[in-house]
């Protein structure tokens, strides 16, 4: 038999090239220090911004508070003049309902004084519908 000549793989001309076994992992975001500083740098102008509106609402609850304080004399004038026509109505009431009493004198003062004495609920809507007097004293309700 006749023997052939075998012929063996062999690299190429130079060898091969290098091998690539490290770990190729791309890079993924910002470092760790960059990240903390951009949470800094968030915080920083988050309370920034929180103290800059909290001076603003300052300021604005003091010019609101200084707005009540202006009209609060007005206010309470027309509750002077409110609650002085409806005592007047109720001296109406009153004269008509005990004309036939004697000795009986509309509008006697129950205070054992000459101050003014603001009256209560009660007194001012005593002659009234109960559900007036609920309503004034509660605000607007609804009763079924």
């Amino acid at each position: 038999m006749a023997t052939t000549k075998v012929k063996q793989d062999m690299p190429p001309p130079g060898g091969y090239g290098p091998i690539d076994y490290k770990r190729n992992l791309p890079k993924r975001g910002f470092s760790g220090y960059t990240m903390f500083g951009i949470g800094i740098g968030v915080m920083v102008i988050g309370y920034w911004r929180l103290f800059k509106w909290n001076r603003e609402r300052r300021r604005l609850q003091i010019e609101e508070l200084e707005a009540r304080i202006a009209l609060l004399p007005l206010l309470q004038a027309e509750q002077d003049r409110t609650t002085l026509r409806v005592l007047r109505e109720n001296l109406e009431e009153e004269a008509k309902i005990m004309k036939d009493v004697p000795g009986w004198k509309v509008g006697e003062n129950v205070f054992n004084t000459d101050r003014w004495v603001p009256p209560i609920t009660e007194e001012l809507f005593n002659l009234r519908p109960h559900e007036e007097m609920i309503r004034r004293r509660f605000g607007f309700h609804w009763s079924m």
